[in-house]
């Protein structure tokens, strides 16, 4: 098993490949949209990472299951860009270089990615204070928010915008207060 360091320092120089690809051909942009498809289609389907992982699967046929799979949904240069993982058989790091290509375009854009957990489903307003304060946290121009629903948290919201995180959740300040009592 290829421990998650060795996976991130192959998959950088792709990543950088791929968008100076993209910068060249002033696609970066949808690029990223490309490769937000791909991660996201590739985590609902187990079957396909099975496929493209399996090394007794020729070629040529993972070269048609991306075609199937991403057909007119991807840029032509993305997909000639699949193909040549394909050939260096690198197209397992596919999940990995995408992951990159997209911080990497987060990094030229100066946008934070903003990682959103709360009980319950954000509304407009919450959305615009949690776009406001990630702002201000990272400085950055925009940001991207990544949001997940996890009903342990019991209330609030857990904010984390690159290494720093706001735990406003009501799971959190029940933790705080039972550290509090503890220590008393």
């Amino acid at each position: 098993m290829t421990s998650s360091s060795t996976i991130a320092t192959i998959a950088e120089p792709y990543a950088q490949a791929l968008l100076s690809i993209a910068k060249g051909k002033d696609l970066a942009a949808k690029f990223g949209e490309d490769s937000a498809t791909i991660r996201s289609t590739l985590a609902g389907s187990e079957d396909l990472v099975q496929a493209l992982d399996n090394p007794f699967v020729a070629p040529d046929v993972k070269k048609e299951i991306l075609q199937r799979v991403f057909g007119e949904a991807i840029d032509p240069y993305f997909a000639n860009f699949l193909k040549l993982l394909v050939d260096r058989k690198r197209v397992s790091l596919l999940d990995a270089i995408c992951a990159k290509y997209q911080d990497l375009l987060r990094q030229l854009t100066n946008t934070a990615l903003v990682k959103v957990t709360t009980a319950v489903e954000l509304t407009e307003a919450q959305r615009a204070a949690v776009i406001e304060k990630a702002i201000a946290m990272s400085g950055a121009a925009q940001v991207e928010l990544e949001t997940a629903i996890d009903a342990d948290i019991l209330g609030g919201v857990i904010i984390q915008v690159g290494s720093q995180t706001v735990d406003a959740s009501l799971r959190g300040q029940l933790r705080r207060i039972a550290l509090s009592l503890n220590a008393a």
